[in-house]
């Protein structure tokens, strides 16, 4: 099989059309996601473990946009959303007018596209780690090439968080 042709942007599907009856519920698989200027944002698998869902349960969670317990949804927040707001739109979403979350699933219903293979799940693994080391003709994608992972990477050293001291909330 050929990886470029499988998985690169030309064989895409936009999430604005999700969900896709043709993706698997069940079994191994690999997944590429491409925002619409062709880049190589994400690479994902499904299936490897028992119980643990398919490819369509991840690809659906994807498409949902909430970032509690899918660290694509994280990531697209921190590193494509966040950076593109406004200190109004901030204020909005700190005072619960708008949610990040619903930012996050707009950006990615609106803007980006998923190319996926169905696999057996070992292959799904040495697929997965293929595509995040940029070893096929897309190099590696933007939000978690290998190695960058937050258990594998070496955080920055960061100076404590200066909280301004609160009065006690009296009832």
């Amino acid at each position: 099989m050929e990886l470029g042709a499988a998985l690169g942007p030309g064989a895409a599907q936009p999430f604005a059309d999700w969900p896709d009856p043709t993706v698997p519920l069940s079994g191994g698989g690999v997944y590429a996601i491409w925002d619409g200027a062709g880049r190589f944002l994400y690479a994902g698998m499904a299936g490897a473990a028992e119980g643990r869902g398919g490819l369509r349960q991840r690809l659906t969670a994807h498409a949902a946009g909430r970032r509690s317990g899918d660290q694509f949804c994280v990531y697209v927040a921190d590193r494509l959303v966040l950076p593109a707001l406004t200190a109004e739109a901030i204020a909005a979403i700190a005072s619960g007018q708008d949610s990040l979350d619903a930012m996050v699933r707009e950006l990615v219903r609106d803007t980006l596209r998923y190319a996926w293979i169905a696999c057996a799940p070992l292959d799904a693994r040495a697929i997965e780690a293929t595509l995040k080391r940029g070893d096929w003709p897309h190099g590696p994608p933007l939000l978690n090439p290998a190695g960058a992972e937050p258990e594998e990477a070496e955080a920055p050293a960061r100076a404590p968080l200066a909280l301004p001291r609160r009065r006690p909330i009296r009832l």
